[in-house]
């Protein structure tokens, strides 16, 4: 007995001493691997990338992340509350790996709440719930020079682009100043289509899209003659300009050479440019078309200048008045390119849902180029290029469409070239002096010593259009007390806006692509949905033709003894009767197939249900009595000896 009590004292001791063991390793491991993970998903969707290792690495002065998030509002909204969760994890772990300098708040903004006040204060935006609450899903960001970035609200469509907007937001914040952003344009951006005469007046409107511009950067305006682009210019905008000479052109050359991005605009016909002021005429020293030969060829970039592409498929409506039938007609010419002939992988174009462009023209790739060539849009496969001099005549919509033949090919309108590159020029050309160089606020300067070779890889995005500026394709604007509302109508300022953020932000940032979404297809699912439709539609329609034919049959014998002069014969009698037994059957065997399309993906739901609710459980039980019956056996066997 005295032995009895021993064991069961001993026993009670190990389950003592094993409960304070798995205490202390869960104690250590939360200390000492607390920013340790395995991240088992297949796309690694819980893994910094090396970009974004990069920026935080090179953050000098703490930054404060605040993410607010609606935890208890959230608690019925499964999809806000998953995306959520993925939001907090990926904070999480840019502030384990920022060495100390990003600080993260969580904070849950309840209603009437200083923290709700708070949000709402930093710019965030809150989604109504039906009961009328509002859910905050956002982050701030601050730095210790009042700096402040946000992300108003974490949108589902952008759930692949979170880890980039996100270093975004940091690396904004590590940034001093605005960037600078140098514009080379003839177009009348800061004055709108009455040029500087009607600025002169007041009365000038600039491009909307310029204004956007302004209010995110610092605004350089270079003239169209300059012989090197300033050294504070992070991005260099070309918008439509008129033709540049060589030592402009070798300027923009060694900008790209010495690491410096560009996003160029070129149009065989730009529409914009010939809109008319107040005046009734176009802004003086108009230019009908543009290029960058030289340098385009150099980059990769073979661009067509004596085409107009047209599209049957993205082909605008217009007003037309020339039919009092008809009072609009499809303008091949004009065209809305959707979403599905952007490049989803790219974050440029990604969040674009759709651009209204005009006369646009067409890009390819230079065969033997050291430039990678990625297409961002492009036209439908119901597209033909127009000579130019045909467009100039000024054809009808109708007469547009009537000589239209589709070559079905794909047009590329705006492409993006990275890669290493070399200088188009083999050395610097002669300074000239006199005639424009007279007009130049730079022209004391000399031009930056020559640079054969990029210093890393360029990174160019070239569009063959310049009217997507153009306020009315894009944008409804309004004046309200003497200012100008807008609403948009096209992602034509976002594009822009998009682009121009990518190619601002560093190596590290351009290198991060989209994730994929964490909610996965259910790709079993989907299989076997096809499947059972591919093996029972036909079916399906076999039955709901047999029932129409039997239904017919009806109506004919109700039809022939419906008269009420005669009493429907036996026979006819039988014939309903059979109809009306086969009509049942039918229609019983239609509801059956419907009810089979669901068999199969309802048997997977409840085997899914079983592993997930139940076979763990029965695997625990099995190897619990396995164990009881081995221990059990040796009891019984130590107890023999003992005899």
């Amino acid at each position: 007995m005295q032995q009895t009590h021993l064991r069961s004292g001993y026993r009670i001791a190990m389950l003592v001493l094993l409960a304070v063991l798995f205490l202390a390793i869960n104690l250590f491991s939360n200390i000492v691997f607390r920013s340790a993970q395995v991240d088992l998903t297949q796309n690694k969707l819980f893994t910094l990338s090396q970009g974004t290792e990069n920026v935080l690495h090179k953050i000098d002065e703490p930054i404060t992340l605040k993410f607010f998030f609606s935890e208890r509002l959230a608690n019925e909204y499964p999809q806000i509350r998953t995306y959520a969760n993925r939001v907090r994890d990926l904070l999480q772990e840019v502030r384990n790996r920022s060495n100390g300098k990003v600080i993260l708040e969580v904070i849950d903004p309840e209603p009437y709440s200083s923290d709700e006040d708070l949000a709402m204060s930093l710019g965030l935006k809150g989604a109504r719930t039906t009961e009328g609450d509002i859910i905050y899903f956002g982050l701030v960001g601050t730095n210790l020079v009042d700096g402040i970035e946000q992300i108003p609200f974490f949108a589902d469509e952008r759930q692949q682009y979170l880890e980039y907007d996100v270093t975004r937001l940091i690396q904004n914040l590590t940034r001093p100043k605005k960037p600078v952003l140098g514009i080379v344009t003839n177009l009348p951006m800061d004055t709108g289509a009455g040029g500087l005469m009607e600025a002169m007046r007041g009365k000038s409107k600039p491009f909307m899209i310029y204004e956007e511009l302004r209010n995110r950067f610092e605004i350089n305006f270079l003239e169209q003659a300059f012989v090197k682009v300033p050294k504070d210019v992070d991005v260099l905008l070309i918008a439509h300009p008129r033709q540049l000479d060589t030592n402009t052109l070798y300027a923009i050359d060694q900008f790209v050479m010495r690491g410096g991005r560009v996003l160029a605009f070129v149009d065989p016909h730009s529409e914009v440019s010939l809109t008319s002021g107040a005046d009734g005429r176009p802004v003086q020293g108009y230019t009908e078309a543009s290029d960058l030969a030289p340098l385009l060829n150099q980059w990769g970039i073979q661009f067509d200048s004596k085409h107009v592409i047209g599209d049957r498929k993205l082909a605008m409506r217009v007003q037309t008045g020339l039919d009092a039938r008809r009072q609009t007609s499809d303008y091949v010419l004009w065209l809305t390119v959707p979403k599905s002939n952007f490049d989803a992988n790219d974050i440029v174009t990604a969040n674009v849902d759709h651009l209204n462009l005009a006369t646009v023209g067409s890009l390819k790739p230079v065969e033997g180029a050291t430039t990678h060539f990625t297409p961002l849009f492009w036209s439908s496969d119901e597209a033909e290029p127009y000579n130019l001099n045909f467009i100039k005549s000024g054809p009808t919509p109708d007469e547009l469409l009537q000589a239209f033949k589709p070559t079905g090919e794909r047009y590329v309108i705006a492409a993006r070239v990275s890669g290493p590159i070399k200088s188009a020029y083999s050395a610097a050309p002669e300074l000239k002096e006199g005639g424009d160089q007279t007009q130049r606020s730079d022209s004391r300067d000399k031009p930056d010593a020559y640079v054969t070779e990029a210093k890393g890889d360029a990174n160019i995005i070239v569009v063959a259009d310049s009217d997507l500026f153009d306020d009315r394709f894009w944008v409804q604007a309004q004046d309200y007390d003497g200012q100008r509302v807008a609403q948009p109508i096209a992602d034509n300022a976002q594009f822009v806006l998009s682009a121009i953020d990518n190619l601002m932000g560093s190596d590290d940032l351009i290198s991060l692509r989209a994730r994929a979404r964490a909610d996965r297809p259910f790709v079993v699912v989907d299989n076997l949905r096809r499947a059972a439709e591919r093996h029972f539609l036909a079916e399906q329609e076999r039955l709901k033709a047999r029932i129409t034919e039997v239904e017919q049959h009806l109506t004919v014998l109700q039809t022939q003894t419906g008269d009420g002069q005669s009493a429907p014969s036996a026979h006819a009698q039988e014939e309903a009767a059979k109809f009306r037994a086969e009509l049942l059957t039918s229609r019983k065997a239609l509801r059956d197939v419907q009810r089979n399309l669901r068999r199969d993906i309802d048997r997977l739901a409840s085997n899914v249900r079983f592993v997930n609710v139940a076979l763990m459980p029965i695997l625990v039980a099995f190897i619990a009595i396995g164990i009881a019956i081995v221990r059990h056996r040796r009891r019984k066997a130590r107890a023999a000896k003992g005899i």
